[in-house]
C-alpha cells in the first residue's frame, strides 16, 4: 500500500523518500508527522515529519537521517518497495496566520520539518526570513526549495564552508536587534539549538516556537514515552505537539531522556555500517 515512488540521497547520511499515501496526503496539514514500522513483528515504531505532500499523485515526501536500525533499513529500499505500517497524520498542526514577520530557523535535518511551515506562512502573507545551519556545505539540504519561499536566506556552516561561519543564532539575535523585529520565530533542529534560539529571543519577548521530536513509540499519548515538561507541566509531543512555546520547554530534561537510549543507537549505528560494508564486499567477490 505503502509504495515509494521516488529516492534520493540528498547527503551521505540523509535521504529523501516520497511515499504513496493517499489518505494521509489529503489530510495532512504543516507541522504533522508520521509513525513508520519496517516489519509486522519486531521493527521499532518511528515518527518522522512530513516534509511535504502531493496531492495530484497522492503522496507524502519524508527526509531522514540514518541513524539507528530502523532509519539504515529504510534507506535499503528502493523505488517500488512497500514500507509496512504507516500512521498519520499525527500530532497538532502548525498554527498559520498573518502574523507580520516571521524568521523560520532549520539546524541540519530540522531543514526537512521547517520546509512546509515556511511554505504556508508565506502563502499567508506573512514576510519570511529562513536561516538554515549545518556543520558543512556538504550537509545543507533544501536550499533551492528554501530559496523559492523565502524573502531572506540566510546560510551559516560551523566550518565556514558555505554562507556565513557562525551558529544560526547570530544572524537571529541581529534581527532581533532591528527596529522592525520579528512577530514570531519557529526553530526546527536539534534541542540544543532549540534551546539557544529560545534563549536568544526571549530578552526581545518574540514569540518563539519549536518542534520536538522525542522518543515515540504508540503516537496516541498512552505510552509516555515522548513526555516533555512545558512550563512545568508534563506534555505528550504525540499527542499535545509536537511544538511548544520555546520559552517554556525544559530542554535539559528532554535531552538528558533522549540520551538514555544514545549507547544503543550508537550501536545500531555502527553494526549498520558494518553490515553495509560487509555486504559490498561479498558483492565484489
Amino acid at each position: 500500500m505503502f509504495n515509494i515512488l521516488k529516492k534520493e540521497k540528498l547527503s551521505e547520511e540523509v535521504f529523501k523518500i516520497v511515499i504513496s499515501a493517499p489518505l494521509i496526503a489529503h489530510e495532512c496539514k504543516a507541522g504533522q508527522f508520521i509513525i513508520l514500522q519496517m516489519d509486522n513483528e519486531n521493527g521499532e515504531r518511528i515518527p518522522l515529519t512530513i516534509a511535504d505532500s502531493n496531492l495530484k499523485e497522492e503522496s507524502i515526501t519524508l527526509i531522514f537521517q540514518t541513524v539507528g536500525m530502523t532509519t539504515h533499513l529504510l534507506a535499503e529500499l528502493d523505488v517500488g518497495n512497500e514500507i509496512v505500517h504507516l500512521v498519520g497524520p499525527l500530532g497538532r498542526p502548525t498554527h498559520i496566520e498573518n502574523f507580520g514577520e516571521v524568521v523560520c530557523i532549520g539546524g541540519g535535518i530540522g531543514v526537512a520539518p521547517l520546509h512546509p511551515i515556511a511554505r504556508a506562512m508565506k502563502q499567508s502573507g506573512n514576510k519570511v526570513t529562513v536561516i538554515m545551519g549545518a556543520r558543512s556545505k556538504e550537509l545543507i539540504i533544501l536550499e533551492h526549495e528554501m530559496s523559492a519561499i523565502a524573502d531572506e536566506l540566510i546560510l551559516c556552516t560551523d566550518d565556514g564552508s558555505y554562507g556565513r561561519k557562525d551558529l544560526v543564532t547570530a544572524p537571529l539575535k541581529e534581527l532581533c536587534e532591528n527596529s522592525n523585529k520579528p512577530n514570531l520565530v519557529v526553530a526546527i533542529g536539534p534541542p540544543i539549538m532549540m534551546k539557544f534560539c529560545a534563549e536568544t529571543t526571549r530578552p526581545f519577548n518574540i514569540p518563539t516556537v519549536v518542534s520536538l521530536n522525542t522518543i515515540m513509540v504508540d503516537g496516541t499519548g498512552m505510552c509516555g514515552g515522548c513526555r516533555v515538561s512545558v512550563g512545568g507541566e508534563t506534555k505528550f509531543v504525540c499527542v499535545d505537539g509536537p511544538e511548544f512555546d520555546g520559552h517554556k520547554v525544559d530542554f535539559d530534561n528532554m535531552m538528558n531522556r533522549l540520551n538514555a537510549y544514545k549507547n544503543h543507537e550508537d550501536a545500531a549505528h555502527e553494526k549498520c555500517h558494518l553490515d553495509i560494508e560487509m555486504k559490498k564486499k561479498e558483492s565484489s567477490q
